[in-house]
């Protein structure tokens, strides 16, 4: 079931015995995700598939999204596409009247989460964890992009500018003081 900002996943209860196995798919609109300065827009929905696992202690949750995401070029600012597939991963810990769920020993407190007392888990924050880990740290349209002259911002990709990058310009740049600078050897 998917509600507004949330991928909404009912445990049922033939799930809550141990070793119980379920597959859940779907998709969701995801309009804009943000990475630093850099915002990605999708393409279109993004997909995902889940197996949901119940391991006695806890629901484990496993499994893929992908989706095609848009942002702007770091150096020229053209649109750069990427297909991105992440991996979903969950684990909830069971909990209810006569259960007590213990914390594992191996997992730090982030690395787990309670299920809640609907058995609703929100797969959203998952999907968008996997997406997050596949997203390029610097997003480029080549790896020789040229980027944007500093004086015209003309696109470099499609040819030189015809600014005068003569020693006029060089004297107003902050870094013109190095060039008389003499290392020793």
């Amino acid at each position: 079931m998917t509600e507004r900002n949330q991928v909404l996943v009912t445990v049922p209860e033939s799930l809550m015995e141990t070793a119980a196995m379920d597959h859940f798919e779907g998709t969701i609109e995801v309009p804009e995700l943000a990475s630093g300065p850099d915002s990605y827009t999708f393409t279109g929905p993004v997909s995902w598939s889940v197996d949901v696992t119940n391991t006695g202690d806890a629901i484990l949750v496993q499994g893929k999204s992908a989706a095609d995401a848009t942002t702007a070029c770091a150096r020229c600012l053209e649109d750069v596409s990427y297909h991105l597939e992440g991996d979903i991963e969950g684990y909830f810990l069971i909990t209810g009247e006569d259960i007590e769920a213990e914390e594992p020993e191996d997992m730090e407190g982030d690395e787990f989460d309670y299920l809640p007392d609907n058995r609703k888990i929100d797969l959203l924050p998952l999907i968008t964890a996997g997406l997050l880990l596949e997203l390029p740290r610097v997003p480029l349209c080549d790896d020789d992009c040229k980027g944007l002259c500093p004086h015209c911002g003309k696109n470099l990709n499609e040819g030189p500018c015809d600014c005068d990058t003569a020693a006029d310009n060089l004297e107003a740049s902050p870094f013109a003081a190095l060039k008389n600078l003499h290392l020793e050897d």
